[in-house]
């Protein structure tokens, strides 16, 4: 008599969705339709909460943030990130849990990102929020935030055969023109022996212009690969400098999408190659390496 075939496994679940929609101050509301509460509970009982968990930080008393869900007129439920709560720089992944139950991932759902691009924030000295929800190759929802002041907005880069040239904004200062005076880009090496090479700004108001020479950075080059990170540094040295990076628009991960050609360009040990880039926090960079 044979056996009576296994029956076969009931498929998992499929994680429940949230939608994200982004408003102009930096804050964040998420929508979720299709998430089954655990355990009981009646139509009252939404002890539910979105929970942000910052990558490498888990256990840190900042590394997470957790959100009160809340029912809507449609039957979703809703949670929102204000701009003005302080989420830190970092990766953050987006969980779902009822009462004191284990998260669980989120997937992402529908974005919409309208209000990031071309984003043109206020006046103001505090600092800048700024956060963008991704999916992560594996499929779940997780969000880049950026917290700054000051921020350094890089904006068109123009390439000449040995030069950058960069255009950009400066934001959350009092007075950004006052502060832009006489302040200079600063390319930093990474290799602590490398000197600082600095090139002066164009200013208009709040906007900035500068040209860097690859040369300039090639005359440190002795091998390898060397990362230049730019900042913005005021002429008064009390005062902060500004990262320039590019954050304020909808993609969240701009190394890959934002590319640049190199430029070969001469170094006291032979021909090195130079190439701005974007580095995985969306900060601006200039890598000066021998030609492939």
């Amino acid at each position: 008599m044979s056996e009576a075939p296994e029956a076969p496994e009931a498929p998992e679940a499929a994680p429940a969705r949230a939608d994200c929609v982004a408003d102009s101050a930096g804050g964040l509301t998420f929508h979720i339709a299709d998430w089954t509460r655990p355990g009981p509970g009646g139509l009252d009982d939404w002890s539910g909460a979105l929970v942000l968990v910052r990558r490498g930080a888990e256990d840190t008393p900042d590394g997470e943030v957790r959100l009160p869900l809340a029912p809507t007129a449609d039957g979703r439920l809703q949670a929102a990130l204000p701009s003005n709560v302080a989420l830190p720089e970092g990766r953050w992944d987006v969980h779902v849990a009822h009462r004191d139950t284990e998260p669980q991932r989120l997937a992402p759902g529908l974005n919409d990102l309208r209000s990031l691009v071309d984003r043109r924030p206020g006046p103001s000295t505090s600092p800048l929020s700024v956060r963008i929800p991704y999916a992560t190759k594996h499929g779940n929802l997780s969000l880049r935030s950026w917290r700054r002041a000051p921020h350094a907005e890089a904006g068109e880069i123009r390439l000449e055969d040995d030069t950058m040239a960069v255009r950009g904004r400066l934001y959350r200062v009092a007075y950004p023109s006052e502060w832009l005076a006489e302040a200079v880009v600063e390319a930093r090496c990474r290799r602590s022996a490398a000197p600082v090479r600095t090139a002066p700004l164009v200013v208009d108001g709040p906007d900035f212009s500068f040209t860097l020479s690859y040369a300039e950075l090639a005359r440190s080059w002795d091998g390898g690969a060397h990362v230049w990170d730019l900042w913005l540094r005021p002429a008064d040295e009390t005062m902060a400098p500004a990262r320039l990076a590019r954050i304020l628009d909808d993609v969240a991960d701009k190394k890959e999408i934002f590319t640049y050609p190199p430029r070969t360009v001469s170094g006291p040990h032979g021909e090195v190659r130079a190439q701005p880039y974007y580095t995985r926090d969306n900060d601006l960079a200039v890598r000066i390496e021998a030609p492939a």
